[in-house]
């Protein structure tokens, strides 16, 4: 039996189709062949026991450190072994010459090093059928496994030992091959680090938290689909919001809520179009033809269609976390601020690239939003009945406000503008409560940490009476210390765990109000709960100190470098010298 990996010692390798996740000790417990969303090989994260792994048998070992080579997707992980050292080098290659797959490059050992490749294909829903070929194993006909020494299967495991004082190298792949060895892996490694050279050059932010903006970057890229440049919320499913509970989701789509976001974080950043605008055709090639469904889903899956129904899976979940699920249920919601995201992207894009690229969708999209920005949708965290989400009115406000700059002609715009005003008014009349902050619907009493983002969105201002009084009602009901919570309406207060995004929102909060200290210390607080490379999870629970939620998260990354832009930009702007009095 294989022990639960804990997601602070996760790291992803990825070739921006599918992504595996080796833990610190070595340990591949996750990975879907082909892609996000296929079917499992290992899941040990999810069931230890049953859910397959690629191990290292490294007793008494200690890792001494790990990171990735430059700005790419290749990870060196260096454990302390008795007299010496072992380094494993892992990645999977891309390029056109390199089949699909995980490589694995190991350091002479000063000790023998066992190896035990246990697959547990279909998410660990059948035995996998192991045959010996040419150099190798044949993995259920799909997958070979070959290695610099000889490979020994019995009873559903694949076992090697490296010997002391001999490098060697294993690879898993998609594809047989005739002759492998050290100096084809030499190539496929060349040919993936210059891969990300260029990946990575397309966005060079100089500024604080550089390198941690840098690993930021580093997971929006992994979670890049590249043939067609969705960006997926996160690399896995079932990862829980409470431990040992039932809120268990599959993150392994690209939801329209993310667009604004995760464009807004590249554009600022300083990225010179490519991936943003990618996604942005990715989103806009969803646009649903059948008159009779939504213009668009609320998230999709990476084949542009709406995302599967609820699959349950018979695995024992992380930490006893269940059920564990694939395909999700709020694929058929009304959300409108998914709609309203999609325009802020494209405003973002419009206005650094001086382009109206997907513009009939995006007409589309405005024109669906000034007609039906009146009706209940299920807001930003899908929640189980439709409300009139404030969130949700006020992103749509500001994204047709926004977008009616690009418009055809002044009737268009002015209809855009139009419905932007009737929203406000709506908003003003039915979603302030009696403290006058913005309620989290109409008519509630509570408020959602949604709200720290009106400010940065341009809908109103950081200092007004409504933020003034939102901010304190979020610090006295929704924080502990530096961290916040989200408003759940089907779920108690401190439930789940604190919600990592809501913190950075915060810090972007007062930094519009120029408190710079405060904001650095909410960034500072965030990133305790980053793993050593810099990987956010969903949420954090800060009694225990664990990490929570799907992983990485790209809503989070998002955040932080949005957050971080800001405060860069306000630092350069306080020391600035002030006018000379005329």
């Amino acid at each position: 039996m294989n022990k639960q990996s804990e997601i602070r010692d996760l790291a992803i390798i990825g070739d921006r189709r599918t992504a595996a996740l080796v833990a610190s000790d070595g340990a591949i417990v996750w990975y879907c062949p082909g892609r996000f969303d296929r079917p499992s090989l290992f899941a040990a994260l999810l069931d230890p026991a049953k859910g397959g792994a690629w191990t290292l048998d490294l007793p008494a070992a200690r890792l001494a450190r790990r990171d990735y080579i430059e700005d790419s997707g290749v990870l060196e992980t260096r454990f302390e072994l008795g007299q010496g050292e072992l380094t494993v080098t892992d990645w999977m290659s891309t390029g056109d010459t390199a089949a699909r797959g995980i490589c694995r490059v190991f350091s002479p050992p000063p000790q023998p090093v066992a190896m035990r490749v246990q697959p547990a294909p279909g998410y660990a829903s059948g035995e996998a059928s192991l045959h010996p070929v040419a150099g190798g194993v044949c993995i259920d006909g799909r997958h070979w496994l070959y290695a610099s020494h000889p490979l020994v299967a019995t009873d559903g495991t694949i076992r090697l030992e490296l010997p002391a004082g001999q490098d060697g190298w294993a690879i898993l792949i998609d594809a047989p091959l005739e002759t492998p060895d050290s100096s084809l892996l030499q190539v496929w490694r060349d040919a993936t680090l210059a891969e990300w050279r260029e990946i990575a050059s397309q966005v060079k932010y100089h500024g604080p938290f550089e390198r941690q903006v840098a690993q930021s970057l580093r997971a929006l890229r992994l979670l890049t689909y590249a043939p067609n440049g969705g960006i997926i919320a996160a690399a896995t499913t079932s990862l829980p919001e409470i431990s040992g509970g039932a809120r268990n989701y599959d993150y392994r789509y690209v939801w329209m809520r993310d667009a604004g976001m995760i464009v807004s974080a590249l554009v600022r950043a300083g990225s010179h179009g490519p991936d943003e605008r990618r996604f942005l055709e990715f989103i806009c090639g969803s646009k649903q033809e059948d008159p009779a469904k939504p213009l668009l889903p609320p998230f999709l899956s990476l084949d542009l269609e709406p995302a599967p129904d609820v699959t349950r899976l018979d695995l024992g979940g992380y930490a006893g976390s269940r059920p564990v699920r694939i395909g999700n249920g709020a694929n058929r919601q009304l959300q409108l601020d998914g709609f309203g995201n999609v325009l802020l992207a494209a405003k973002l894009i419009y206005g650094r690239h001086e382009t109206r690229e997907h513009w009939e969708t995006v007409r589309q999209i405005a024109d669906f939003l000034a007609a039906h920005w009146h009706e209940p949708d299920y807001g930003i965290w899908e929640e189980h009945e439709a409300r009139q989400y404030t969130v949700g009115k006020v992103i749509v406000s500001c994204g047709l406000r926004y977008i009616a700059d690009f418009a055809e002609d002044a009737s268009q715009a002015e209809k855009w503008r139009a419905a932007a005003k009737d929203v406000e008014s709506y908003v003003a009349a039915h979603c302030i409560n009696s403290e006058g902050a913005y309620a989290a619907f109409a008519g509630a009493e509570t408020v959602d940490i949604s709200a720290a983002l009106f400010p940065a969105w341009g809908y109103v201002s950081a200092d007004s009476a409504e933020m003034l009084a939102t901010v304190r009602v979020l610090e006295r009901d929704y924080a502990r210390g530096d961290l916040y919570w989200r408003h759940l309406e089907e779920l108690g207060r401190f439930e789940e765990g604190a919600f990592l995004a809501g913190t950075l929102w915060l810090a972007q909060y007062w930094i519009l109000r120029s408190d710079l200290p405060r904001a650095r210390k909410m960034l500072e607080t965030a990133l305790e709960y980053a793993t050593d490379l810099g990987f956010f999870a969903e949420e954090a629970d800060p009694g225990s100190r664990t990490m929570l939620g799907n992983f990485p998260q790209t809503f989070v990354h998002a955040s932080f470098i949005g957050a971080v832009i800001d405060y860069r930009q306000a630092l350069i702007e306080a020391a600035r010298p002030s006018p000379e009095p005329s």
